[in-house]
């Protein structure tokens, strides 16, 4: 495990003031990852307090890929003891030592906005863990087809029942707690309004609640873990917080009638502690309680302590043949089958020197084998971390937090003194491991591919699969990136593109946007590979407006039933004419007849196209001389293809609305822009090895007409980009301050001429925003802004259009509202 990086807090200049305080910023602390790789964790104090004078609970949620924007999302004056992500990631459950339980979404899938959708109080209940209810949708690879071209044939859906179902058979979204005595308490989130209530916006959230005790009487409950369960229960695993008590475990089951929830709790199997057996029994508490798997109810994880080490072990549950006792059969007859029975059976154990302080498994199986290769994470007392494999607790890797600091900076940013883990998690990719200590700072690390045992380096066919699973289930792919070294970077990037050209092609079109995304990202991680990158979003960002733009089209009259407009201009495309004009004389002006107060709301994206096509068409001159190896924009017909249908379709609108079409600024008389893209495309298409000639009037296209700016790049600083791989680690960082070593790489306009801004570009609407607007929405991943008040007088077009942006970028990252210092 190598780390990547350390988030500390804003420390103060040391004085006796300061050191007086310095204790109220110890405390418990939380960690939770989610899907889409972003992490809640909570802190004592706020970050930016330096004297303690905020004491209390602290929630607080970043991207992983900048930790050091870190925003707040929640306070409480009591400890909170339960942080969980529901499975897409868009929800966070937060419950306390008072029996608060909330469920928490962001407003307008804002990464730094949230608001409480419904809450529930369990008076006088302290909640130790908690689960939202399981959606039924779970991705698993087939590992004797993991070598399988197909997609459909690799992976396959999982069959887990929902949780809780409703009306159509829909899952339910809520959420289960269990408490300190021995409660389970649920809380769903029904989207119908509640009676009597109507919200301007749209239905608003309503609760149902309803709380049982676990076991046929109430207990005292130490440790406490949650698991899901195939038929749709959940199965809970309960200890007492001694090693003399059994570790109980208890299978629940949740029903919705009407207004009306229900809870069923059925005792499992049970079983004491192998430590109890031991000849140094010195071990008394139990620590923690972790299922290997939280969708595996087969295996479950016990840490316990003594006063000077700890101990971690593995129990499965398993089928166990149980013979009938010769005094119990009958003579006559025949004798009995044997009985089948359930039992825990204790498996490996590991002792540690020190005391255990947390531990963490892995959230998901990737593979469908059973049983399933995971890792079981566990911190130490002495600030050490280490890596067991799963099968036989055997140790895989090890790490300090103390390596967090590097001697050749000496700054007093992060506190040298003793730290300690307080909580863990890991990505759900399996690749990367997060640590908060006491007081609140993060700490990143890199793990080891989980496929193989003996703790090899990541493979290319391994990190491929992985993208693929990403690519498929909807996970977010950054811890994968981050795994990759950057020499296999080039080998990933052509093995995915390889793989992904095989499938059908319904498959690739279904999957096209995500996998573009992918894609971007891994040219992004190159040096050279920036120009690649920007291409790929700029293809995104063109299939997406082919598509708004072509379901605009409605016929005025049914003259053709059999083909749609957007079918007869690709025909049109198929004919060998350069001249958009006698194109038009094919095309039906007819069949694509649009509002003329709607055409002039996409202005801006026509505007975009024509740019495009411009700096595309500057570029082939240089293209020629520095062939560069990956995907180029230039040279894919399907998109050249796709730019020459959109500019029939803008043509057919500047008849209809001469004020829609784009705007130009020409350095010669008499020319006319459209038709001269259009026929240097056209040119490009029949022969995609541009000939002298064309290469020559591509040449004179900056001495016609001034090419703009057109980007996809931004110079705000994340964590992956190509500086990390130089970057000596770990990467020092602060909450609150943006480092300057972490920068994305601007790709420099590469056609000569070209009008250079240094205004903010919206990249989702493609207006100027001015230098440095009031308000932005900027992406987490690749730096991109755009405009988050949008007016009311908008068409129903652009409505529509950003509809499609918001809740993610163009790259598939998340949005967070930034403000400019100076308003």
């Amino acid at each position: 495990m190598d780390i990547v990086y350390a988030v500390s807090a804003r420390q103060s200049s040391p004085s006796k003031l300061s050191q007086a305080s310095d204790f109220l910023h110890e405390g418990p602390t939380l960690c939770s990852i989610s899907s889409r790789n972003v992490v809640a964790f909570t802190t004592t104090c706020e970050l930016n307090d330096i004297r303690g004078s905020t004491f209390g609970s602290h929630v607080y949620v970043a991207d992983l890929n900048c930790p050091w924007s870190s925003y707040k999302i929640l306070s409480h004056d009591v400890e909170i003891t339960a942080l969980e992500w529901d499975l897409p990631g868009s929800k966070l459950l937060v419950a306390d030592a008072d029996g608060l339980v909330q469920i928490l979404g962001s407003s307008e899938h804002m990464l730094n906005d949230w608001s409480c959708l419904v809450s529930a109080h369990f008076p006088g209940e302290q909640v130790l863990a908690a689960s939202f209810f399981h959606n039924g949708r779970k991705l698993g690879l087939v590992a004797e087809k993991k070598d399988t071209p197909l997609y459909s044939d690799k992976f396959t859906h999982v069959k887990i029942a929902p949780t809780v179902r409703y009306f159509g058979g829909q899952p339910l979204e809520g959420c289960i707690v269990v408490t300190a005595t021995g409660m389970v308490g649920v809380v769903t989130l029904v989207r119908e309004p509640a009676k009597g209530v109507e919200s301007p916006e749209g239905p608003a959230f309503h609760s149902l609640t309803a709380s049982e005790s676990l076991g046929t009487t109430r207990q005292r409950v130490r440790a406490v873990d949650i698991c899901y369960g195939k038929n749709g229960q959940f199965l809970v695993a309960v200890s007492g917080g001694k090693t003399n008590l059994p570790i109980q475990c208890y299978g629940v089951s949740i029903n919705r009638n009407e207004e009306k929830m229900t809870i069923t709790s059925q005792a499992l199997p049970s079983f004491f502690l192998q430590c109890n057996t031991l000849k140094d029994n010195s071990y008394q508490n139990v620590v923690q309680l972790r299922f290997v798997v939280r969708e595996d109810a087969d295996s479950l994880v016990v840490t316990s302590n003594s006063d000077t080490g700890g101990i971690v072990e593995i129990w499965e549950l398993r089928e166990k043949v149980i013979s009938v006792h010769k005094v119990l059969q009958k003579s006559s007859s025949p004798p009995p089958d044997p009985f089948e029975i359930v039992v825990w059976q204790h498996q490996s154990h590991w002792q540690a020197s020190s005391k255990i302080q947390a531990m963490c498994t892995t959230k998901g199986a990737l593979s469908t084998a059973a049983p399933a290769s995971t890792y079981v994470m566990v911190a130490l007392d002495d600030s050490k971390l280490y890596c067991l494999h799963r099968e036989s607790l055997k140790q895989v890797a090890s790490a300090s937090l103390h390596s967090s600091w590097r001697c050749d900076e000496p700054s007093p940013k992060m506190s040298r003194g003793q730290v300690n883990a307080a909580a863990m998690d890991l990505t759900w990719a399996g690749s990367a491991l997060l640590v908060a200590d006491t007081r609140g700072q993060l700490y990143l690390y890199k793990v080891l591919p989980v496929a193989d045992p003996g703790g090899g380096p990541l493979t290319v066919p391994y990190a491929v699969t992985l993208l693929e699973y990403c690519l498929i289930s909807g996970l977010d792919w950054w811890d994968v990136l981050l795994a990759l070294r950057p020499s296999m970077i080039d080998a990933v990037c052509d093995r995915f593109t390889e793989s992904f050209n095989r499938q059908p092609a319904c498959t690739q079109q279904l999957l096209s946007s995500h996998y573009l995304c992918i894609k971007a990202s891994l040219n992004r991680l190159s040096t050279n590979g920036q120009q690649r990158s920007s291409d790929l979003l700029n293809l995104v960002m063109l299939h997406s407006i082919s598509t708004a733009f072509k379901s605009l089209l409605r016929p005025s009259d049914l003259v053709n039933h059999e083909k749609s407009p957007a079918e007869g201009i690709a025909a049109a495309m198929l004919e060998p004419v350069s001249d958009i004009n006698r194109i038009l004389l094919i095309v039906e002006p007819k069949e694509c007849t649009v509002e003329p107060s709607t055409l002039q709301s996409l202005q801006q994206l026509i505007q975009w196209v024509a740019d495009l096509a411009l700096n595309l068409l500057a570029r082939i001159p240089e293209q020629r001389q520095q062939r560069n190896s990956g995907y180029e924009l230039i040279r894919d017909v399907n998109a050249l293809n796709e730019l020459r249908e959109l500019f029939v379709i803008i043509k057919i609108w500047g008849l209809l609305r001469p004020t829609c079409l784009p705007v130009f600024v020409q350095l010669t008389e008499n020319l006319d822009v459209l038709a001269l893209c259009f026929k240097l495309l056209s040119r490009l298409v029949q022969s995609p090895e541009p000939d002298e000639a064309l290469i020559d009037e591509c040449l004179l296209l900056p001495s016609q007409v001034r090419i703009p700016q057109i980007s996809s790049s931004s110079s705000a600083a994340v964590v992956m980009t190509p500086a990390l791989f130089y970057h000596p680690l770990p990467i020092q960082l602060e909450f609150g301050t943006e480092p300057e070593n972490l920068q994305m790489p601007v790709e420099n306009n590469p056609v000569e001429g070209a009008v250079q801004t240094q205004q903010v570009i919206d990249c989702i609407r493609h207006v100027f925003l001015g230098k440095s607007p009031y308000a932005v929405r900027v992406c987490c991943r690749c730096g991109g802004m755009s405009q988050t008040h949008n007016s009311q007088r908008i068409s129903a077009a652009i409505k529509a259009w950003d509809q499609r942006w918001i809740k993610s970028c163009r790259c598939g990252g998340a949005w967070r509202l930034h403000k400019f210092s100076h308003y």
